[in-house]
């Protein structure tokens, strides 16, 4: 075991911190916020137009094109505010004016948006353009750092207010930024959707496979019990496109149509990480009846978090990190609950998550309302939580045996 935890600090931690810290990834995580109300606000509306009680569907029934329109109106852009999300983010860590980096990504990615009929296609403003949101923000935000680093720009007298002053500092890459998207969407016919698309559908088939949610989760796990945030690590690579899946979910879903992906956003948060990452709420559980007067307080300590998703203090007080005995449980529990969730999800068992819920909301309640009110998704959850608790029971019976040593041997010490 400490020649494991030995490779796991020395050969997959440090590539991992550099993946953590990357400017490019971090602004793809911090950009990507941007998207999260309008997803949320149209996921109350895609609740409320599909909730299964037929009383409520015939009510609301002649009212659901209304209701389509705020669905539409927040699922239906959360490309076009990613790209505006990230510029700007991207841009204020290289050094630059966000505020133009923001404007200028998003003049790149609506050049990208026109079709060959010269007519702007807003589908790419959905989730089928996300990677290009992506790809659009880095390239214009370059050029631009470019530009300026290089102090090939228009620089007007100091006394000019700086919002001017910052528009014209602009004004030569953004032609370049639109020149450049322009020539290859229009002269030279290339459609930079699809060939985006397809650069990344391998990825995208991955991430929505068995082994590829299974690698990921293993890595995130991984991560945690050598003290990184593990999902946060990975936030830059992953979240693009659960949200991409979580979108093309909510689209389907509103329209009664199979849904076409399993592992959307809300799958790892939700399903598999329940009670926090690892499924902790169950160690807290089992702390809080310990016949250890420390874990009984830690588990204090620790359960009111550990109920809305928020397990730091227990992967950090018990502590899980670097700890030989219960990252067993820590990283096994989420591969079985990942494996399970898939199943029954493929299988036809459980809705996959069709709206967006903060990670926050609590277990069973919680993957109910990303699953679209689907009562087998609490049912399941409720069935994890004794999985989880059951893994989680004889190791951490090795760790109390341990911690009342420990205990027994320091009243000792003071009596002495």
């Amino acid at each position: 075991m400490n020649k494991f935890m030995q490779w796991l600090q020395e050969t997959i931690m440090p590539p991992m911190e550099k993946v953590g810290n990357n400017k490019y990834l971090v602004s793809i995580r911090n950009g990507l916020v941007l998207t999260l109300p309008a997803i949320i606000s149209g996921s109350i509306f895609l609740i409320l137009g599909n909730i299964p009680i037929t009383a409520w569907t015939n009510f609301i029934k002649p009212y659901s094109n209304m209701i389509g329109v705020a669905v539409s109106g927040s699922f239906g852009i959360i490309s076009l505010l990613a790209v505006i999300g990230i510029g700007y983010e991207l841009a204020k860590a290289l050094d630059v004016d966000p505020i133009s980096g923001a404007g200028l990504s998003t003049v790149a990615f609506i050049i990208t948006s026109f079709n060959d009929k010269f007519k702007l296609d807003t589908d790419n403003f959905s989730s089928s353009g996300l990677f290009t949101a992506i790809i659009t923000a880095f390239v214009s935000v370059l050029i631009m750092r470019f530009f300026v680093s290089h102090n090939i720009v228009i620089r007007l007298p100091n006394g000019v207010p700086q919002a001017v002053s910052n528009s014209f500092v602009s004004l030569l890459p953004g032609f370049v930024i639109l020149l450049l998207f322009w020539v290859i969407r229009m002269p030279l016919h290339i459609n930079i959707n699809l060939v985006i698309e397809s650069i990344f559908h391998p990825l995208l088939f991955a991430m929505n496979s068995l082994p590829g949610i299974l690698v990921y989760t293993l890595l995130v796990s991984l991560l945690w019990v050598c003290g990184i945030h593990g999902d946060m690590t990975l936030e830059g690579i992953a979240d693009p496109i659960f949200l991409q899946f979580l979108a093309a979910n909510g689209t389907a879903w509103a329209k009664h149509q199979p849904l076409p992906y399993v592992t959307s956003s809300g799958f790892s948060s939700l399903l598999v990480n329940v009670g926090g990452t690892g499924a902790t709420i169950t160690l807290v559980a089992l702390m809080l009846f310990s016949k250890s007067r420390t874990y009984r307080d830690l588990g204090k300590v620790a359960f009111p978090s550990a109920l809305f998703e928020i397990n730091e203090p227990v992967i950090f007080g018990f502590p899980i990190v670097m700890n030989p005995v219960v990252m067993i449980p820590f990283i096994l529990v989420p591969l079985i609950l990942a494996t399970g969730s898939y199943i029954l999800i493929t299988i036809g068992w459980m809705n996959a998550p069709v709206v967006m819920v903060p990670w926050t909301m609590p277990p069973i309640i919680g993957p109910m309302m990303a699953t679209g009110w689907d009562w087998r998704a609490g049912v399941w959850s409720a069935i994890e939580l004794l999985i989880a608790g059951a893994m989680y029971y004889p190791f951490f019976k090795v760790a109390e045996k341990n911690m009342l040593r420990d205990e027994l041997a320091d009243a000792k010490n003071k009596v002495e």
